[in-house]
């Protein structure tokens, strides 16, 4: 890759100059005083206050937690773009110790919300001068009863530092560490596991088969660490749920997410119904190859000239033009990211693998993480990315509390841009081999988004409910994985032997539980989003950009309703894989 590295690497100065910058110990400390001033002036006080009193205290509460969460997120960044750094290591430990430390402080004003009895709250609520924090203080109050004492959530938040806390942050950096050797053109060369991955993009059938088996058979060599890392995971979560009173393992991220179990279970039981798409196109793949069946290192190779490759510079460009095609106005806010350099793009040594973008708070501006190899796939994942912080962006009229968007909604905006980015490459390409090997990604994208995902999201089901059972060997975890995702495939695909660690390099099951499923909705939705910019054009565009600007201040429901979104309309998913089937059709004409 023949870059300017400056531009590669992002610059996380406008946030701290430096580590030990005095700027950053300043906050800390001043986020400390003014945590324990907010406890002082509003504990056990809160059931007293009117609405203009709990305005004060909410606009007190929100200034105070973006004070806390900005050395946290900084953090976070010099750790994932180096957990190898020691200086780095000591920064995130001590941010981890400190944002600890601030829920423990600060629990007790949701907690007094929680206990407003039911008159008193929804007099509050009612009252237009709390119009703007009427959906969060509903939010927290859906937790309530799930919710311990002050003192016992006090007691699980700090144990969580050497319990949940410390095998995640074991996960990241085991992961991180890892060198990787293989042979390529007959040199032996050592990449990082997001080139090896990156290689599943590669022409050739063998190499793409050794990359991932190189990547697959070094996660199997730390079996015992893995195997440890999820079991404690799956069991500390066990142990939540019965301390709370929840019932089933996905019951607390249904609800953080506004989203009734039977939406859910919809969700999934389509998704799994609609299966035998994705294996009619995998026979499509095959005989596009030329082979007699897949192998699931062959889902993502190259079709046609789809094996070309981008220099970062190019990538941009064709992301920002895809944006601009869709609405002008935001090629200025994804051209900011490249400009103040908000972008780190170099994959290497030490840095955390996969992509995201991180949007901290309304005030501050979001920075990505990407690990760019020159492929279709990372100019697609730009794209995604790009989305996210288009939509972090937008939803910086919100106020902290309604800044963030619910799960369910927050990948909308990424998934929408890809779509964005596939049709621009389409309408640019006249070669029907080229439009051939667009599609194809474009049905490898949706699938890898919506099925994958649900496979993802029942083999996380089926281990937290098996691991209730007793202890989980690595091989029970290998089994259960290789059973879902047996499911998908069908016989249209064979999995390579060393695949049946594929659950261990899936970092979502150790961050966020249940967060997969997500991916899945938000492809569903964005599907129909775009079927309804196709027919209504410009005029689609506002209703688009309202569900963006809203953040997190409506449940997910009313967020889409205005742009005739129904989730409660038991064929909307089944309207999503429909236009997947459209596609599958519109690549078979092309053939």
């Amino acid at each position: 890759m023949t870059e300017n590295l400056s531009e590669l690497l992002w610059d996380t100065i406008p946030l701290y100059p430096s580590p030990q910058s005095e700027e950053l110990e300043r906050d800390l400390t001043a986020a400390k005083d003014e945590a324990g001033r907010f406890r002082e002036r509003y504990q056990r006080k809160v059931a007293a206050l009117d609405a203009a009193a709990l305005v004060a205290a909410l606009v007190e509460y929100e200034a105070l937690q973006e004070l806390i969460v900005k050395p946290q997120m900084y953090a976070h960044l010099l750790f994932s773009a180096d957990s190898e750094d020691d200086v780095n290591k000591g920064l995130s430990q001590k941010a981890a110790e400190f944002g600890n430390l601030m829920s423990r402080e600060l629990l007790f004003f949701d907690l007094e919300v929680m206990e407003l009895p039911d008159e008193s709250f929804k007099g509050l609520v009612q009252d237009e001068r709390l119009a703007r924090y009427r959906h969060y203080l509903e939010s927290v109050r859906k937790f309530h009863p799930y919710t311990l004492s002050e003192r016992e959530e006090q007691l699980l938040k700090m144990k969580s530092l050497t319990g949940t806390e410390a095998f995640t942050r074991l996960y990241d950096e085991l992961s991180a560490s890892f060198r990787f050797k293989l042979e390529i053109d007959g040199e032996e060369q050592e990449l990082t596991g997001e080139e090896l991955l990156g290689l599943l993009h590669h022409p050739s059938a063998s190499l793409r088969e050794r990359a991932f088996s190189t990547f697959l058979n070094r996660h199997a060599e730390e079996g015992i660490v893995y195997g440890a890392v999820f079991n404690n995971i799956a069991l500390d979560h066990g142990g939540e749920l019965e301390l709370r009173g929840y019932k089933y393992p996905m019951e607390p991220t249904n609800i953080g997410n506004e989203l009734p179990a039977e939406v859910v279970a919809r969700l999934m039981t389509v998704s799994e119904q609609n299966y035998p798409l994705a294996q009619d196109y995998f026979r499509l793949k095959a005989r596009l190859l030329n082979l007699p069946k897949l192998k699931n290192s062959d889902i993502y190779a190259p079709v046609g000239e789809a094996d070309r490759r981008y220099t970062f510079a190019e990538a941009k460009e064709l992301v920002l033009d895809a944006y601009n095609g869709f609405n002008p106005s935001y090629r200025p806010v994804i051209e900011a990211f490249f400009n103040e350099r908000r972008i780190d793009a170099l994959p290497r040594p030490g840095k955390g693998g996969g992509a995201y973008c991180m949007g901290m708070t309304p005030t501050l501006p979001p920075y990505v993480l990407l690990n760019f190899t020159g492929n279709l796939r990372d100019v697609a994942t730009i794209a995604h990315e790009l989305g996210h912080g288009l939509h972090f962006t937008l939803a910086q009229g919100q106020t902290m509390l309604n800044y963030h968007a619910p799960l369910p909604l927050a990948e909308t905006a990424s998934v929408f841009g890809e779509m964005l980015l596939t049709r621009h490459l389409l309408e640019r390409e006249s070669d029907p081999h080229i439009k051939t090997a667009l599609l194809c990604a474009k049905i490898e994208d949706v699938i890898a988004t919506t099925f994958r995902q649900n496979v993802l999201t029942r083999f996380e089901e089926r281990m937290h409910l098996t691991r209730k059972e007793g202890l989980l060997s690595s091989s029970r975890l290998c089994d259960l994985w290789w059973e879902e995702n047996a499911r998908l495939y069908g016989d249209t695909v064979e999995m390579i032997e060393p695949y049946r660690w594929g659950w261990s390099y899936i970092s979502h099951f150790i961050h966020t539980r249940f967060y997969c499923y997500s991916y899945t909705f938000a492809e569903l939705l964005v599907l129909s989003l775009y079927r309804s910019y196709l027919q209504e054009g410009a005029s689609f565009i506002p209703k688009y950009e309202a569900i963006l600007k809203s953040g997190g201040s409506q449940s997910p429901a009313d967020t889409v309703r205005p742009a005739g979104i129904d989730l409660s309309d038991p064929d909307f998913w089944q309207k999503g894989y429909d236009f997947l089937r459209d596609l599958i059709e519109e690549l078979k004409g092309t053939i």
